[in-house]
């Protein structure tokens, strides 16, 4: 059960501060996003943890209406400083930090629109069935809708880590026709697959768009919205984005260790481990750069995150400040004088 602290926090995010997140929501559905635009962006997140709060919840509630008619694209179209503008944005406020479609307070659970949605809280991990027996494993923070028709068997990641087991369109079993095909499509493009098992992983915009994948069983066929088709191997992985594949490698079973609740590291700079964690705890958790390319290596569990920062303190050199629940910086050891 979320505490009093928890459930306060949504309303705590002052009213100026969830227009300003959505104002920057805005910005960046723009056509023409400029380097000089996204470093201002990132700016303003890191410069509060409530700025990284309001930010993750309008990016989640982007993604679900991807593809849809909204304000959002209302307001993208209007001119900047304009009272349009100001209205759709004052009224996508509204609908994101009031209305049905939000997360709720404490765990960040994102409240799903329709019944054939599945989703996951940060820190919380979830595994369903679909009707066809596919199975979906949902990492942290995660959402998905699902499609099923007479033509295909479409899964959309809205959000977040997805581990897919497929199974046999029962259809073709029960003699009703073809196989229909299961396609996962994020927002760079379509993944179908073929007889498999695989993760694929929606990055958010801060990482400019793109999606990765990796196959553990089978084969998935990848096809970037404007780029060509490419299919990946067992034990491939590759990141992609609209326009195509952009890196190929080895698939690592250890990368799906959140499976199990555990976060494995091998000689991963500690930038990259604290935003892997980042990923199953609400708030903001930053690292000096001064600090950034220090090695980590082990297993861990994710059920204890104040437990894991509790030993990198003791095995690197650094210091985790706590400045609240919401917000850990981790920085250079201060030596004794």
């Amino acid at each position: 059960m979320p505490d009093t602290e928890e459930i306060a926090r949504d309303s705590a995010v002052p009213p100026d501060v969830r227009r300003q997140a959505v104002n920057w929501l805005v910005e960046l559905q723009s056509d023409i996003v400029t380097d000089e635009t996204r470093d201002q962006w990132q700016k303003w997140r890191m410069s509060h943890p409530d700025h990284e709060y309001a930010w993750q919840q309008v990016e989640v509630f982007s993604r679900k209406l991807r593809g849809l008619p909204s304000p959002l694209a209302h307001a993208a179209l209007t001119p900047p400083h304009s009272s349009s503008r100001r209205r759709a944005i004052k009224a996508l406020t509204v609908l994101i930090f009031l209305g049905g479609g939000t997360w709720v307070a404490g765990e960040g659970r994102l409240w799903c629109w329709w019944p054939e949605d599945y989703c996951t809280g940060i820190g919380e991990h979830r595994a369903v069935t679909l009707s066809d027996g596919t199975g979906i494993e949902l990492n942290s923070g995660s959402a998905i809708t699902v499609n099923f028709d007479d033509t295909r068997r479409l899964i959309r990641l809205m959000n977040g880590e997805i581990m897919v087991t497929t199974a046999p369109d029962p259809r073709l079993a029960n003699g009703i026709g073809a196989a229909r095909p299961l396609l996962i499509e994020t927002a760079q493009g379509i993944l179908r697959a073929i007889g498999t098992r695989f993760t694929v992983r929606q990055f958010d915009v801060s990482q400019q768009g793109k999606s990765s994948v990796a196959v553990f069983e089978g084969a998935v066929e990848i096809q970037p919205i404007t780029g060509r088709l490419q299919q990946l191997e067992v034990g491939q992985q590759a990141a992609f984005t609209r326009d195509g594949v952009i890196a190929v490698g080895m698939a690592c079973e250890a990368d799906t260790a959140w499976r199990q609740g555990m976060i494995v590291a091998r000689d991963m700079p500690l930038i990259d481990f604290l935003a892997e964690l980042g990923r199953h705890r609400s708030g903001w958790l930053s690292c000096d750069p001064a600090v950034a390319q220090l090695k980590v290596t082990g297993t861990y569990p994710l059920a204890d995150i104040g437990k894991i920062l509790a030993i990198l303190q003791k095995t690197l050199p650094i210091d985790v400040q706590l400045f609240t629940r919401y917000w850990i910086r981790v920085g250079a050891r201060q030596e004794d004088t």
